[in-house]
């Protein structure tokens, strides 16, 4: 797997002859629009889990002529842009929700934030985007709001915990302070990672991971991108 870093939570997959877009809201370097002129891939999805502006964006409307399929949480409905997404290439997905077609299969889990969650499975390969899900332990926020995002962040939890995939985007966000990694961490150790991606974190430093981040014998390849158009192979 090949994976392009566009911006913030914003990536490009290649799964063999297969193009996976998430969250694409900007694409400073160019890298969607050169993949998609390339034209080397037999299908392209664009997923977008949820409509805050750093998430999605209607301009990916522009590559429909391209597209196989545009994969959108619900709430993007709202969105006045959205209508400018062609209706016949369109699924929207809710929580707990699963399409498929011949090539691919996704299912969606919760988020703590607004929308989704993505789970795509192609070619033997298991993806997880987690868009805003994350443990959002903010430093200075009042005890009850902090016990209360821990508690819909165990809540989501249950419903991945043992899961393996062979590539997970998440959320390591330098706002968070000392607690950037905590959401990061508690998933790593209760699902089944075979390498993680950092996401949300623009603007901040590399995140490398803390010594005590995985169990011992449990550590995984990283990879936190800092720079619209780096690029990684898992």
């Amino acid at each position: 797997m090949e994976v392009t870093y566009l911006l913030n939570s914003g990536f490009v997959v290649r799964v063999d002859d297969v193009l996976l877009v998430f969250d694409a809201f900007d694409d400073p370097a160019g890298v969607l629009s050169d993949a998609v002129e390339r034209g080397d891939y037999d299908r392209l999805y664009f997923f977008a889990s949820h409509g805050h502006f750093d998430h999605f964006n209607p301009a990916i409307a522009k590559y429909a002529a391209n597209a196989s399929r545009y994969i959108l949480s619900e709430d993007i409905r709202l969105n006045p842009g959205a209508q400018r997404i062609p209706a016949e290439l369109t699924n929207w997905i809710g929580v707990y929700d699963a399409w498929q077609d011949d090539r691919i299969e996704v299912t969606s889990f919760s988020s703590t934030d607004e929308g989704t969650s993505f789970l795509v499975q192609l070619n033997g390969k298991q993806v997880f985007h987690a868009g805003d899900f994350n443990w959002w332990d903010w430093t200075g926020d009042t005890a009850e709001n902090r016990k209360l995002a821990e508690n819909a962040f165990r809540k989501q939890m249950k419903y991945l915990a043992g899961r393996s995939f062979d590539l997970a985007f998440f959320p390591v966000d330098g706002r968070l302070g000392p607690s950037m990694e905590r959401g990061a961490k508690v998933f790593c150790t209760e699902t089944h990672p075979k390498a993680l991606v950092s996401m949300h974190s623009v603007g901040y430093p590399v995140w490398h991971p803390s010594a005590d981040f995985f169990e011992p014998g449990c550590e995984i390849p990283t990879w936190s991108p800092q720079r619209a158009g780096e690029r990684h192979s898992f």
